[in-house]
C-alpha cells in the first residue's frame, strides 16, 4: 500500500492520522481524486482528468506527509540536537524516559540509542558506542532506549512497556547476550503508569528495576539486596 500512498491513489489513516504506524487497526481509503479519475476511465475526459491528477498528486502528497510530520512526537535527544518519533503510546513514553527519567536517576549519562516504531534506528550515537568498546549484533532485538554512564560504568537498556512486555527473565538473558561490554549492564522496564505495571508485574525478572512515568520521582527495585544486603 505505500505506493499507493505515495502515488496519492490511497490515504493512510485519514480518520486519525496519529494513529502508530505499527497499528492492527491501520486504514485505508481511496482519495477522492482517484476515484473521481477512475470513474472518468473510457470516456472522453479521461486523458484530460489524468493530467490534472498527475499534477494535483504532488501537491497533494506533500500535504499527507506534512500533515503526517505534524503529529510526530519531538524529543530532545541533547542540547544541540533534537528528533520526531512516529506517533503513540509507545513514543510518548519514550519520550518521557529520555525527559524524565534519564535527568532523575541517570545524570550525566549518554543518550546512545534511541528505537522507533517506524523506523529500527530512531537515533544512534555510533562515535560513543564505538568509544566504550561496546558490540552488538545488529539484527538482534533492540531495546527501545540505551544509555551510557561513563563515571559509573553503566550500560542501562530500557523498554518502554504499552503493548509488549517488560524486561523478564527471557528478555533480561536476550539482552545480556545481545551486547558484549565489560561495563555494568542494568535493566529497566518503564511503565506510563501503575495499571500498566500492575498488569506485567509478575513478568519482571529480578535484578531489574522499575520505573513509572505517571510517578516520576520513584523507583521500584526488584532486587532486596539493595535495602538489607
Amino acid at each position: 500500500m505505500h505506493q499507493l500512498v505515495e502515488a496519492g491513489i490511497a490515504l493512510y489513516n485519514p480518520d486519525k492520522p496519529d494513529r502508530p504506524v505499527n497499528s492492527p487497526h491501520a486504514v485505508y481509503q481511496i482519495s477522492a481524486t482517484a476515484l473521481f479519475l477512475i470513474k472518468q476511465y473510457g470516456t472522453d475526459i479521461y486523458q484530460k482528468s489524468l493530467e490534472k491528477f498527475r499534477t494535483e498528486t504532488g501537491s497533494l502528497s506533500e500535504k499527507y506527509k506534512k500533515e503526517r510530520k505534524m503529529q510526530m512526537i519531538p524529543v530532545q535527544v541533547n542540547k544541540d540536537e533534537n528528533i520526531n518519533l512516529s506517533p503513540g503510546k509507545h513514543s510518548q513514553l519514550i519520550k518521557e524516559i529520555i525527559e524524565e527519567f534519564a535527568p532523575r536517576f541517570l545524570s550525566g549519562s549518554t543518550l546512545l540509542y534511541v528505537g522507533d516504531t517506524g523506523k529500527k534506528w530512531g537515533y544512534f550515537d555510533e562515535k560513543t558506542f564505538e568509544k566504550t568498546g561496546l558490540t552488538f549484533d545488529e539484527h538482534g532485538k533492540m531495546p527501545d532506549v540505551i544509555f551510557y554512564n561513563s563515571l559509573k560504568n553503566w550500560l542501562v537498556l530500557v523498554e518502554s512497556v504499552t503493548s509488549h512486555g517488560p524486561v523478564d527473565s527471557k528478555r533480561m538473558l536476550e539482552l545480556d547476550k545481545l551486547f558484549i561490554t565489560n561495563l555494568k549492564k542494568i535493566f529497566v522496564s518503564a511503565f506510563p503508569n501503575k495499571q500498566m505495571f500492575t498488569k506485567y508485574s509478575q513478568e519482571i525478572a529480578w535484578e531489574t528495576e522499575v520505573w513509572i512515568s505517571d510517578n516520576a520521582t520513584h523507583m521500584i527495585h526488584f532486587n532486596g539486596d539493595k535495602f538489607i544486603g
